[in-house]
């Protein structure tokens, strides 16, 4: 397990998953609204740990779990159980979101408003969003864009800015990679400073110029 402070109130670990094989990011922002968690994952070798320190970080705060997709519902059954979580999902990803977490509590579409005032743009993958912390200008990727060093894609490289768009095999039938990048050039008018990706290693500066740079292969 790996803790980095990105940004005051702002922490992305990293735990091994079991299934993918790979460490894999999940982010901590404590918030006016309350502990919101995007993609949890109790690290399996240091959960006990790991909770007991949540534990004493989160009394009487409420706690929020965001999904990307619903392959990153990962540990939200056990914030659940342990916190009475909030789980926020996709619209198009609820059911199967709830089948996994065990419980959704709200599902929401692109453009709602959510806790910590945390907004989601949409992406060619319907039942997928990008998470976007406006005050930390952190985007927060789930799937759709990969990090230096993300398992997946064949032998492609991320571009000079150290992020590269998921393989085409991982997008809906008919859709490619110009879709993708379609759907995502809105995040560069964002003011950019970072892209905390699940999947591989985050860009921490000159983000902006990472995404455009992946978007325009």
């Amino acid at each position: 397990m790996e803790v980095v402070k990105i940004a005051p109130h702002l922490w992305r670990w990293t735990g091994r998953h079991e299934e993918w094989e790979e460490d894999v990011g999940s982010i901590w922002h404590e918030t006016e609204d309350g502990v919101v968690l995007v993609d949890p994952i109790l690290p399996p070798e240091d959960a006990e740990k790991f909770l007991r320190h949540f534990d004493r970080e989160v009394v009487d705060q409420q706690v929020h779990v965001l999904v990307t997709v619903f392959w990153h519902t990962r540990s939200t059954a056990d914030f659940v159980e342990r916190y009475g979580a909030r789980v926020w999902a996709p619209a198009r990803g609820k059911a199967a979101i709830g089948r996994r977490a065990g419980i959704v509590t709200d599902a929401f579409r692109p453009g709602a408003a959510l806790p910590g005032g945390v907004q989601a743009f949409p992406t060619a993958r319907a039942a997928e969003v990008v998470f976007w912390i406006p005050r930390h200008r952190a985007l927060v990727p789930g799937d759709v864009l990969l990090g230096e060093g993300a398992k997946g894609g064949g032998t492609r490289r991320a571009g000079p800015g150290g992020i590269r768009l998921c393989p085409e095999s991982w997008l809906p039938e008919g859709k490619g990679h110009a879709e993708l990048g379609a759907s995502l050039a809105p995040l560069l008018d964002l003011p950019l400073e970072r892209i905390l990706v699940s999947h591989g290693r985050p860009v921490l500066e000159r983000a902006r110029d990472a995404l455009a740079a992946a978007l325009a292969v």
